[in-house]
């Protein structure tokens, strides 16, 4: 008896620890598949069950998958054989048991629509710099890390899907040393209540700035980078790397418009660097972006990158700092015609839209969008010198967020901006016509 009373206890413990902490999180969304992710607190089996909307007999099942301790329990699967234009419900099971929650777990394919008809509409939300409190490690004081809240108001958009610019985690002195303290710091992050919801119903992308590369400013030279770029994988679900073992950057679509992903930290020259040719994003990433913009035959070509470019301001985190390599890539972009750019930086903790006039051609726009949830700052007085900042887009001591909505006909799309604060309220808008980028 005492032997059965045994067994049976170890198999509740065994199931108690083997359960979600965080997620499911939807990952990339194509037309005939679309990535979730889950973490589990120990070993587990996951699987899911999908179907779509109002079709319950057509459910189909995952693979199976058993999270291991090497990469922190983390599940990636694919949920296969979709159709495209579709909505999906879906169901996580843990060892067999179908996990419950207070809101609804559902996805969406994109639109087959090229030689069809116009492209449809579509919001995503925009953000960068989330700061999670953790009392034991953080620096002392007041808490740098402001109300998670902001996440529920994202959520309330109903955002097809998230763009995170960076600094999506902070790691600190006691991470950034060793490869548990880096998964240790996203875990933190990913198990957010707040968060659940936005990960079970929107899908997301992400590149990174200094604060999810490593220590503050850090650069090339940072020996943590090879865990950092394994903890990043493991915990985003990008449809692509363009290169297997070195920086996040990536491309990927929805429905007609095209969105980079850069990496300004894995290729970066030091900052106090003195000479004026150091690399920024390199030749190598640089080369290639250059190449696809002029490949791309989107619309909107949304360059989403850490620090700023658009701003001429030769301050800290701002590509102007690295003055050969920026020129660089301003003159591809004016030489070779490129069409329909727009930039979404983060990094700066203040908020504004910067508006860069150039001589018989489009301007180049930028939509500095920060903090979440660390603290917010005033731009430096030197950056109100130049004309860039666009007038009534200056957000500074309040967490932000951005819904951005692209709509219209296939040869007349427009781009809405929406800025709020943490409590949802609306800071300004401003709509750019892509016939207007070119």
């Amino acid at each position: 008896m005492k032997r059965i009373l045994l067994i049976c206890l170890l198999f509740i413990s065994s199931n108690a620890i083997s359960q979600l902490v965080a997620g499911p999180m939807l990952g990339y969304s194509e037309m005939k598949e679309v990535l979730i992710w889950a973490q589990t607190e120990g070993t587990a089996e996951v699987q899911y069950a999908y179907w779509p909307m109002g079709k319950p007999a057509d459910k189909k099942l995952t693979d199976k998958v058993k999270t291991v301790k090497d990469n922190n329990f983390i599940a990636q699967i694919l949920a296969t054989d979709l159709e495209p234009s579709t909505k999906y419900n879906y169901e996580i099971h843990i060892n067999g048991k179908k996990q419950s929650f207070s809101y609804p777990l559902e996805f969406q394919t994109q639109t087959l629509w090229n030689y069809r008809m116009d492209p449809p509409a579509f919001t995503f939300a925009a953000g960068s710099c989330t700061y999670v409190n953790e009392t034991a490690y953080d620096r002392p004081g007041k808490p740098y890390g402001k109300t998670m809240d902001i996440f529920n108001k994202i959520y309330g958009h109903n955002p097809d899907f998230m763009v995170w610019g960076g600094d999506n985690i902070y790691l600190r002195e006691v991470d950034w040393n060793t490869r548990n303290g880096i998964y240790h710091r996203y875990k933190e992050f990913k198990k957010q209540p707040e968060l659940q919801a936005l990960w079970a119903n929107t899908h997301h992308y992400a590149t990174w700035d200094d604060h999810d590369f490593g220590p503050n400013d850090s650069d090339r030279s940072y020996p943590g980078k090879p865990w950092a770029l394994e903890a990043f994988k493991d915990n985003w679900g990008n449809p692509n790397y363009v290169w297997e073992n070195e920086a996040v950057t990536g491309s990927y679509q929805w429905e007609d418009c095209q969105f980079y992903n850069l990496d300004d930290r894995w290729f970066r020259a030091p900052n106090d660097d003195p000479d004026s040719t150091k690399d920024y994003y390199g030749a190598k990433q640089l080369n290639w972006l250059i190449d696809n913009l002029i490949w791309s035959k989107a619309p909107f070509k949304f360059i989403v990158t850490g620090g700023q470019v658009v701003s001429p301001s030769n301050v800290f985190e701002n590509m102007a700092a690295y003055p050969v390599e920026r020129k660089k890539l301003l003159d591809a972009i004016e030489s070779k015609k490129i069409k329909g750019l727009f930039f979404i930086s983060g990094d700066r903790h203040h908020t504004v839209m910067h508006k860069l006039d150039r001589e018989g051609t489009y301007p180049l726009y930028e939509l500095t969008i920060s903090p979440l949830t660390s603290n917010a700052y005033e731009p430096m007085p030197e950056e109100y010198k130049f004309n860039t900042i666009m007038e009534g887009t200056v957000v500074t001591k309040q967490q932000t967020f951005a819904i951005m909505n692209v709509s219209g006909k296939r040869t007349d799309r427009e781009l809405k901006i929406s800025v709020y604060n943490a409590a949802d309220e609306l800071q300004f808008e401003r709509t750019i016509k892509a016939n207007d980028l070119k």
